[in-house]
């Protein structure tokens, strides 16, 4: 995938890695509101994926223009893939969003308004979870805490707490990334390193209803804690 000469309004970044089950549904119900803001595209970002996800976004690009697909030879990650996505993303604005709609795609509309306020990032914060398994108790929350706690207290850049990745950015906080020298892709720490104009809106994260997460808890969990500690 090249980036397009002709911009489009707003893209939104899609991580996947083994989500076949995942692909239409979050195509479908993401459209209505990407069509009321304008022109989009919906940019897939992947490792080689041993079940039919790359299959799937192909055969929805052959059905809709604006779906388009960013793949890595091997697999390095779902951070590496983000950031790649990112980068290749023409928009005007470019959103980050999960495929397992546990992050509201409808959230993408208040988002974008933030924009035209003068803010150039816009996270997603949530006010409460329903998806904390004993899993992520024991292994990523701990990781997490720890993670920010040592970012906070060895650099200047303060991380909000509660987010993901699940943002909006304006076109030159992604031209920054493009020439920060980090190569890594811990994106929330990047895009708070940054600075600009920068605010919350905030949701209710629920549970996963399609598919399960392939998500390696601790190592997904150790690999952004490290690059963020390691990464300024």
């Amino acid at each position: 995938m090249t980036n397009s000469p002709n911009p489009v309004d707003i893209s939104v970044v899609v991580p996947v890695y083994q989500e076949e089950d995942c692909i239409k549904a979050f195509i479908e119900r993401a459209t209505p509101t990407l069509e009321a803001i304008g022109g989009y595209e919906i940019i897939f970002c992947m490792d080689p994926s041993p079940d039919r996800t790359e299959e799937i976004i192909r055969e929805e690009a052959l059905r809709n223009s604006a779906v388009k697909l960013v793949t890595f030879s091997r697999r390095f990650g779902q951070p590496e893939a983000t950031m790649a996505g990112v980068l290749n993303a023409s928009g005007k604005a470019v959103v980050v969003i999960d495929v397992d709609l546990q992050d509201p795609p409808e959230l993408i509309a208040e988002m974008y308004e933030k924009l035209g306020q003068g803010y150039d990032v816009v996270y997603a914060k949530r006010r409460s979870r329903s998806d904390t398994s004993w899993s992520a108790k024991l292994v990523r929350n701990p990781l997490y805490f720890v993670g920010y706690k040592v970012i906070a207290a060895l650099s200047e850049t303060d991380i909000p707490r509660n987010t993901g990745d699940f943002r909006i950015l304006s076109r030159r906080v992604i031209e920054e990334l493009r020439y920060l020298p980090e190569g890594h892709g811990f994106l929330r720490g990047l895009v708070a390193f940054v600075g600009y104009k920068q605010t919350a809106v905030f949701f209710d994260r629920v549970e996963r209803s399609l598919g399960t997460s392939k998500y390696n808890q601790f190592w997904g969990s150790f690999k952004i804690a490290f690059n963020g500690l390691f990464g300024f």
